[in-house]
């Protein structure tokens, strides 16, 4: 077993057709810039009727029609923030506690350890975070349940160096399932980072399944300077 085994994202993502919402954070082979990627995918209406809203400070979700939206509930949030130490991506609203937490000096794990697993029973979906630092290292998190009944919490933290052509993916659901969908195992998956924003784009929406792919966005951020470029893609243009 070759427990640093790295796969493409591609490799990651053909043939599964719910890995639910999804976090890579990474660097690029030759060392210049961070990389953060963050995709949703849904199978209600409700959860379909959404798209990524540039923010000044990251993006937003939306109703792509607000006739359509049923419960804003988990599904309306601020995924991607700016925050003095870098960049906070998250899969709800816990981006808005760590930025709170963040902005008055306290710590990311703090903030984590006052927020739980999405209350959508039977599921229990994991509550997914990352936060990449200036200099590219960067940190994630995946909070559980700890058992099938949703009774208490697993709080999982994870911290990596900023190593050229590598990154890590973090994603809420193992595969499909009926009635229940299995919560991500193990520790964040190793992957390879492309050096060009439009190839790593297009590996991720293209390998997303079609049926449930919603929205996508990627960041490439110059680690001297601090000036970065964005892809943002809505199924629901």
């Amino acid at each position: 077993m070759n427990v640093y085994e790295t796969k493409t994202m591609a490799e990651r993502l053909n043939g599964n057709t719910y890995p639910g919402r999804g976090i890579v954070l990474g660097i690029t082979p030759d060392g210049s810039k961070s990389v953060a990627a963050y995709f949703i995918m849904g199978r209600s209406v409700n959860s379909r009727n959404r798209v990524f809203i540039p923010e000044n400070d990251g993006i937003r979700t939306e109703a792509h029609d607000p006739s359509l939206m049923k419960d804003p509930h988990l599904i309306i949030y601020h995924p991607v923030r700016e925050v003095g130490c870098g960049l906070i991506v998250t899969n709800g609203d816990q981006t808005d506690t760590i930025w709170e937490y963040l902005s008055r000096g306290e710590s990311w794990e703090s903030a984590l350890r006052t927020r739980m697993f999405e209350d959508d029973r039977p599921n229990w979906t994991p509550r997914i975070s990352g936060l990449q630092a200036k200099d590219g290292s960067y940190k994630m998190s995946i909070l559980k349940a700890a058992d099938a009944e949703g009774t208490a919490c697993a709080r999982f933290f994870y911290e990596y160096p900023a190593i050229s052509g590598l990154g890590h993916f973090l994603h809420t659901y193992v595969c499909d399932g009926n009635p229940v969908i299995p919560t991500f195992q193990g520790e964040p998956e190793r992957v390879t980072i492309p050096a060009d924003i439009d190839a790593f784009t297009a590996e991720l929406w293209e390998n997303l399944d079609e049926n449930n792919k919603i929205s996508l966005y990627v960041r490439y951020t110059d680690i001297a300077t601090g000036a970065y470029e964005t892809r943002l893609i809505n199924k629901n243009k």
